[in-house]
């Protein structure tokens, strides 16, 4: 079952959290996942205006997300957005409707 990481973010230090965006593509397709939205236009419907980048990635399973978020290579990427270059929060979601 597909499974979508979700992120919304504050960038504080550009220079430092583009390091960070510029090595995710790569990591993303080495784990099959698919970049459906990343950056661009938004509109907050409802909740904090706190996040001004948001990001959608489609993987294959929740497994490919996991394995693509504690993979070495993600890690050390993203060690260029903490240490307060950005405030992420990222969360990976199965997809379909658990409610039923």
């Amino acid at each position: 079952m597909k499974a979508y990481w979700v992120a919304r973010s504050k960038i504080i230090n550009k220079v430092n959290y583009k390091k960070y965006t510029d090595l995710v593509p790569d990591i993303i397709e080495k784990y099959n996942g698919k970049i459906l939205a990343r950056g661009g236009n938004f509109k907050v419907l409802e909740g904090t205006d706190q996040f001004h980048r948001f990001v959608i990635i489609e993987f294959p399973s929740l497994e490919d997300g996991k394995r693509c978020w504690s993979s070495k290579e993600y890690q050390k990427a993203s060690s260029f957005r903490k240490n307060g270059s950005g405030l992420v929060d990222l969360i990976l979601v199965e997809s379909g409707d658990a409610t039923k």
